[in-house]
């Protein structure tokens, strides 16, 4: 109840939410019952997580797609981080889908941390091999086992870096086992920084994500990304101009453009470049004024527009059997008020006393005579 006492208290303007978890369906209970407009924001894609992880269930992707029905259908507005995702959403009817602007922290994740001592570390003490990198959640779903499929189709002066933890920590330790892969657990602040400007190239197998925060703060960092062409990454990447994006799973075709990029180191920098340019677009001040002053007030107005009994809403039909009725049939009293009164003498349409006495029966006070 606490969150309740805190809106009693607060009476905040938007409830904003983030989607899927369980705290959503309280958030919907708390929205209906304090009458305060209500945005989901959707970060984690379930139908694949569904697949990935309970693949065996029939039906898993299904049921996924009908929980996120029965929560974002009603919302007053649902943020995504994509077109993409947008588009797919809706397709699967969601209604009163926007996307969320990008937005990261250029400062935090930049060029200038690029750290010699870090290059040491994370090559397991050679800094002079090409140096691969992944930032993110080790699980499943991410994909990560392509890498060692990847890297079979390299040269051997090629090394491969992960930073993050995840449910999967051990399993991919043991299956990378024989590469020159290195594992360094979970950084933050500074050093997560140094990392990431550190490398040569940021490898993303992962089909699953909504947007891939990790590949801009990547390109924030002067780092190209190749990356697979899915989810909301393809948002982020102009195709050959500041990363390349490839098929999910081809590890050959993900091969191919690293070592284009290894073989021209021009090309390289030219691509972190523009992908430094381009994250410097997204920064955080212009995200969050979008929201703020844009979104909100749309989620502000479909509140006051659902606000009748739900009337707009496609599930409603009969309400809007209702009204039409109700509608019709005023119109057509009023219509019988017009011209139901005698014309007077300068030739009106109707008389003053002929209008008073069918008003006065229509709303129920009876009748007056001149």
């Amino acid at each position: 109840m606490k969150a309740l006492r805190v809106i009693e208290s607060h009476k905040p303007d938007i409830i904003h939410v983030t989607s899927p978890g369980f705290f959503l369906f309280a958030a919907i209970i708390y929205s209906r019952v304090m009458r305060v407009p209500l945005v989901m924001a959707y970060h984690t894609h379930l139908p694949v997580y569904g697949k990935n992880y309970l693949g065996w269930v029939p039906g898993i992707e299904a049921f996924a797609w009908w929980l996120i029905r029965l929560g974002h259908n009603r919302a007053d507005l649902t943020l995504v981080t994509s077109s993409q995702m947008k588009e797919e959403l809706e397709a699967n009817g969601v209604p009163r889908v926007d996307v969320w602007r990008k937005g990261i922290d250029v400062e935090k994740f930049n060029p200038k941390f690029k750290s010699a001592s870090m290059r040491e570390r994370m090559t397991d003490g050679n800094p002079d091999d090409f140096l691969l990198i992944y930032v993110g959640r080790l699980g499943f779903e991410k994909r990560l086992k392509d890498v060692k499929s990847i890297l079979s189709h390299l040269p051997s002066n090629v090394r491969m870096v992960f930073v993050g933890k995840g449910p999967h920590d051990d399993q991919l330790k043991a299956y990378m086992s024989g590469t020159q892969s290195v594992f360094m657990g979970q950084m933050t602040g500074s050093e997560l920084s140094s990392a990431f400007a550190s490398a040569d190239l940021f490898v993303m197998p992962s089909d699953s994500e909504t947007l891939g925060f990790v590949v801009l703060e990547s390109m924030a960092s002067g780092v190209p990304v190749v990356a697979a062409r899915a989810g909301g990454i393809p948002d982020l990447i102009e195709d050959g101009e500041d990363g390349f994006l490839v098929e999910a799973g081809n590890a050959r075709a993900f091969a191919g453009r690293i070592r284009e990029l290894m073989e021209d180191e021009g090309r390289r920098g030219r691509m972190a470049v523009k992908g430094r340019e381009e994250a410097e677009k997204w920064g955080w001040e212009a995200a969050t004024s979008l929201l703020r002053n844009v979104q909100y007030t749309k989620a502000i107005r479909n509140f006051e527009r659902r606000a009748f009994g739900g009337y707009g809403d496609m599930q409603t039909s009969l309400l809007q059997r209702l009204f039409r009725y109700r509608w019709h049939r005023l119109k057509r009293r009023v219509r019988g008020v017009w011209w139901g009164g005698e014309r007077g003498a300068s030739g009106d349409s109707f008389t003053r006393w002929g209008v008073r006495a069918r008003v006065r029966r229509m709303v129920g006070y009876g009748t007056t005579t001149s």
